[in-house]
């Protein structure tokens, strides 16, 4: 029988956490655990309905943050180089005018998940709009944006150590 992966999705965690998580998934137990706690999955398919609930989410909390260009899901992301999503912006001169265009990508494989997890990390893209960095003021944004939002990422990681452990 092959070594199961590590749990790198859930370095930094305290050791004992690791530890009930790696319990859990050598029982095989990690997987039911998550499918009762998140059951459904979200009708937000396609690039504009994601568009759409992006837009919702940053009137609500950012308004005056400024327009998204294009939200839309990627199939180039891929979670092993740790990009669950990307937030860009791009300025550029034009004449005397200075033009700003946002883009917010998300993975596909979110279009398959809870929709406690596309929300999370939508919350997480959209407070780097207002926030770069992953410090104290960026994580307060996610918090009051997602008050759920730390267990929501730890589960997340979670549940991608369990589809990597499952080889898919």
């Amino acid at each position: 029988m092959p070594p199961k992966p590590s749990p790198n999705y859930l370095a930094g965690y305290p050791t004992a956490l690791l530890a009930q998580v790696r319990q859990l998934l050598d029982q095989g137990k990690l997987a039911e655990l998550l499918q009762r706690k998140y059951p459904l999955t979200h009708d937000v398919r396609t690039d504009k309905a994601l568009y759409d609930y992006v837009q919702a989410i940053k009137n609500e909390y950012l308004g005056n943050v400024g327009q998204l260009s294009k939200v839309a899901y990627d199939s180039k992301l891929h979670v092993i180089k740790n990009a669950l999503g990307t937030h860009t912006a791009i300025s550029r001169v034009q004449g005397g005018n200075l033009k700003s265009k946002r883009e917010i990508r998300i993975a596909a494989m979110f279009r398959e998940m809870p929709p406690e997890f596309l929300r999370m990390i939508v919350v997480h893209e959209l407070a780097h709009m207002k926030e770069r960095e992953h410090g104290k003021a960026f994580y307060q944004l996610c918090m009051h944006m997602e008050p759920d939002y730390a267990q929501l990422e730890f589960d997340l990681r979670a549940y991608l150590t369990c589809l990597e452990a499952d080889g898919r």
